[in-house]
């Protein structure tokens, strides 16, 4: 849950606030919130289990990410798993900040230390003290506009490899499976997936190889996504983190997925010499 800062906590304070995301917390509600509504109200025909979103600055993709969120405005979810790439700091396979609140400026949000303690006995993690992984980060201020209230499972994937891929879905759907084991209810979980697809391609260029990443995703095929990322037809820097959420969210009954919204770059800035692309998607549980 959010809670406001005091001096006995152990607390990753924010990384980005101020360059990547507005660090005032009145701009950055206006933003996020101005991004939400510009959305269209439209609801999956299911149960949501998992998004897809991307993590840019809010200049960039806010735009694109709105539309995963949207999509979680009106719901509940206790616990919000949030599975990051590594961009500079190679601490192991996996990692995981040894925190116990994240900071933004909306706030704390709590990490779910049983889960991850959990998650642990399941899968090697590597813990350290700092980070300044922003692809993780990027995520919160979404999920604190729309949950409000919501306890965090942040995991920072180092190796993308598919073998990796699969052993932490594999973790997770058992964690997330097993939560009604150690409390009085299941716990209502969100697992969400933090990539941006090619980078600095032309506009033209990017609109091709990330149709092929979308393609991969709207037909909820991880595995042919993971081989076009390895042969190079598609490109995504949280392309694990994309498979590992696929597949674990497939584990705990996803049957579809929706691209909601892509964009890149150039969309934005009218630069469409060196663009980065953007997806927006969302994993469900057929119902209808």
């Amino acid at each position: 849950m959010m809670r406001s800062a005091s001096t006995d906590q152990n607390i990753r304070k924010s990384a980005i606030a101020g360059t990547w995301y507005p660090g005032r917390a009145a701009e950055l509600t206006r933003m996020v919130d101005d991004f939400l509504a510009a959305v269209p109200q439209t609801r999956l025909p299911g149960k949501l289990i998992g998004l897809i979103s991307p993590h840019a600055g809010y200049f960039y993709s806010g735009q694109v990410a709105a539309y995963a969120y949207k999509q979680v405005q009106g719901l509940r979810f206790d616990v919000v798993t949030v599975v990051s790439p590594v961009h500079r700091m190679y601490a192991g396979p996996l990692v995981v900040n040894d925190c116990d609140y994240y900071e933004t400026p909306l706030g704390w949000v709590e990490v779910d230390t049983d889960l991850l303690r959990s998650l642990e006995e399941r899968i090697g993690l590597s813990r350290v003290r700092r980070d300044d992984e922003h692809s993780l980060e990027i995520q919160l201020p979404f999920l604190q506009r729309v949950l409000g209230s919501f306890k965090l499972l942040p995991i920072m994937q180092g190796d993308q490899s598919l073998t990796t891929c699969q052993a932490l879905a594999e973790a997770l759907a058992d964690v997330i499976q097993s939560t009604g084991q150690d409390r009085s209810s299941p716990a209502r979980v969100l697992l969400v997936a933090s990539t941006d697809l090619s980078h600095f391609h032309s506009y033209e260029a990017a609109r091709r190889l990330d149709s092929v990443a979308a393609s991969f995703i709207s037909n909820y095929d991880p595995i042919g996504l993971s081989q076009a990322l390895q042969n190079g037809s598609t490109e995504a820097c949280g392309g694990g983190p994309v498979i590992s959420v696929m597949l674990a969210a497939r584990a705990l009954g996803a049957t579809h997925a929706q691209v909601l919204h892509y964009a890149n770059s150039g969309d934005v800035t009218g630069d469409r010499t060196r663009v980065v692309g953007y997806l927006a998607a969302a994993l469900y549980q057929r119902t209808d």
